[in-house]
């Protein structure tokens, strides 16, 4: 064995040791991630004006770039979360543009924000709509949601108009979608 590698079994047990010693410590890893689903409202003419979204953003993400946890005991609290509203709100909105086509840009308006529950932890739940200028035939998206800090977050999309339903992954290799009609 080479000098300075340490492999095999003693290295693990120590591993293990020294998380059931401190499992406040312990923290398993989970992936930087986000849930968006658009649903597009056709308007009278059969095309699409507004875009009601609802955005899933991981807290443990959230707190990592705007430090949500003010009193720093690694939990985020309601209050916590409440406080940072308009924070959450400004960051998130900045990484997401939808359009309608060429000249036809859709203004994000954010709703509502709530907490949502997934199977790895808790969601700030971002609820908005996206009015385009004009009713659009195409809809694109633009998502850059913390790639610039970690470029393995991945958004899983669904998106509804009508019956159809289209799903994709955004990542910084494909973070602009296309949905024609």
């Amino acid at each position: 064995m080479s000098r300075g590698m340490v492999t095999g079994f003693p290295i693990l047990a120590i591993a293990a040791l020294s998380c059931l010693a401190n499992p406040d410590r312990a923290y398993g890893h989970s992936a930087s991630d986000a849930y968006l689903t658009l649903t597009a409202e056709a308007s009278p003419g059969g095309a699409e004006n507004t875009i009601h979204g609802q955005w899933d953003i991981a807290l443990r993400d959230l707190d990592f770039v705007l430090k949500l946890d003010d009193d720093g005991d690694g939990r985020l609290t309601w209050g916590e979360v409440h406080r940072h509203q308009a924070a959450i709100a400004q960051y998130a909105y900045q990484h997401i543009m939808l359009d309608g086509g060429a000249g036809n840009a859709c203004r994000v308006e954010p709703v509502r924000q709530l907490i949502d529950a997934h199977a790895d932890g808790s969601y700030a739940a971002l609820f908005f709509d996206a009015r385009c200028a004009r009713p659009a035939r195409k809809i694109t998206l633009h998502y850059t949601l913390f790639f610039e800090i970690d470029p393995s977050h991945r958004a899983i999309l669904v998106m509804h108009r009508g019956a159809a339903v289209a799903t994709a992954v955004l990542s910084p290799q494909n973070s602009a979608i296309d949905f024609p009609r």
